[in-house]
């Protein structure tokens, strides 16, 4: 398009290069600027370049999850730096990535360690399209800061609506700037999470349908070793039906003269072996296994690693030992109706809208940034049994449904009123084991319920 504004005639100061590579205040004329206003590149954390990387750690240096960091944060760094004992302002187009997810504790926790900066505004996430022919929609928050000491008022914007805030959290809440941090166990006294199996197999472990009955056809002895298969989109869905075969503590005599086995057993070893990975290419002695199988003969708690971020609750629920789940499921084995309760309320639901990162928008489970420092409750026996009479009331309005998938169950335009109800009790027996009641702002509001986690985790970690 024609603008008639360029090229700049006048007072026009442009330096070219790569911004992380020059010095800012030579820039500015050896003098800091009042405001810093920017839209660095978006580019995350995966996609950047080997340059880019370099970047980034000559800015941040090594550390613990500072890979974890996008590009954009390179230029909070760098700007909260030139500012640093001025009254400058800063504001930043951002990704929304850098308020959500791993990245949040490293990127953040060294501003405030360093600078000591203050969030003064920002808008919540958003989608912003380009005013290019092939539009790319990009998910992003405005963030503005200062560093030091901020008198004046504070200020979340939502669309079109302005809320004043005590203190701006990284997570663009109001509440109190803790910054929760990835661990390899849970916090609290919670059973753990872990990714579902693995198989690292170039597909030649997993089954279609009508390739299991072939395969039975020909060995009926392979029954009990073909077992269900079951990943995200599956278990939302419930639209295929995939098996896998299951060789983990099985006698080599069931298949060692079956030819079809023997020939996908063959492929697998072949593909680990040509493997860039030296732990994939370690297993390709043992090809009738899983490259991982955290999975025990128990029942278990799955929890789609991917769920889209339309559902006011990420469909979760008990599978029975013989399934076999997907890395793409994330299983909690031996869980009980009381964690399941937990863990399908909006309490936690509010938690995983804060801090779980994001695929575009849909939510991204982890187990080490939103289970496990996720702050459960400490509830009475009575708070407790509340708790698991609404799981399986939850269970049981579930099964009022058979035909119907999780995708039709937890979608907000087709939810069952029975189901709906179900959740309700359930969100309210959760909150009253958190010591929430009716007359509290957490109980109206879930930037409040979450202001409460935040304060509840920011305890439970200073205690240690």
């Amino acid at each position: 398009m024609e603008l008639d504004f360029l090229p700049l005639k006048t007072n026009a100061h442009i330096m070219e290069g790569n911004a992380l590579r020059m010095d800012w205040l030579e820039v500015c004329g050896g003098v800091a600027p009042s405001y810093i206003c920017g839209n660095p590149p978006f580019r995350g954390a995966s996609m950047m370049s080997k340059e880019q990387k370099a970047d980034a750690v000559a800015i941040f240096g090594k550390g613990n999850r500072i890979n974890s960091i996008d590009y954009v944060g390179a230029w909070y760094y760098l700007a909260a730096k030139l500012i640093k004992g001025s009254t400058a302002r800063c504001a930043f187009v951002s990704t929304n990535s850098i308020t959500q997810g791993e990245q949040v504790a490293p990127m953040w926790g060294k501003l405030f360690s360093e600078y000591n900066i203050q969030l003064i505004f920002a808008h919540i996430s958003f989608v912003w399209e380009n005013e290019a022919q092939n539009r790319a929609a990009v998910h992003c928050v405005v963030i503005g800061f200062v560093s030091g000491s901020f008198n004046g008022k504070k200020y979340i914007y939502n669309e079109n609506v302005r809320t004043e805030a005590v203190n701006i959290s990284p997570y663009i809440i109001d509440a109190p700037s803790a910054l929760v941090e990835s661990r390899g166990a849970p916090l609290c006294n919670a059973p753990r999470m872990t990714k579902g199996n693995q198989p690292s197999d170039g597909g030649n472990l997993i089954l279609t349908k009508e390739e299991r009955n072939v395969l039975i056809e020909g060995n009926p002895a392979l029954t009990p070793c073909i077992r269900r298969y079951v990943g995200s989109k599956g278990f939302i869905n419930n639209n295929e039906e995939r098996y896998c075969l299951w060789l983990k503590g099985v006698s080599p005599t069931v298949y060692a003269k079956d030819k079809a086995v023997t020939q996908r057993l063959a492929a697998v070893r072949e593909m680990r072996l040509k493997s860039s990975a030296a732990p994939t290419r370690a297993l390709a002695d043992k090809p009738y296994l899983f490259f991982s199988t955290p999975q025990t003969e128990s029942n278990y708690l799955a929890i789609p690693e991917v769920s889209s971020e339309r559902r006011k609750y990420i469909p979760i629920g008990f599978m029975d030992k013989s399934v076999i789940a997907s890395n793409k499921l994330l299983i909690i084995p031996d869980a009980t109706l009381y964690h399941f309760g937990i863990l399908t309320s909006n309490v936690h639901m509010g938690w995983v809208r804060t801090v779980a990162g994001r695929m575009k928008s849909d939510y991204s489970y982890s187990g080490a940034s939103v289970y496990n420092p996720f702050p459960w409750p400490s509830p009475t026996e009575e708070q407790r049994r509340k708790v698991e009479k609404t799981a399986q009331g939850i269970l049981d309005a579930r099964s009022m449904f058979p035909d119907a998938s999780m995708a039709v169950l937890y979608n907000e335009l087709t939810m069952p009123p029975e189901l709906r109800k179900a959740h309700q009790l359930n969100d309210k027996a959760v909150m009253e084991a958190y010591g929430i009641g009716p007359k509290d702002e957490a109980f109206r509001s879930e930037s409040a319920c979450v202001a409460f986690l935040m304060k509840l985790y920011q305890e439970m970690t200073e205690k240690g």
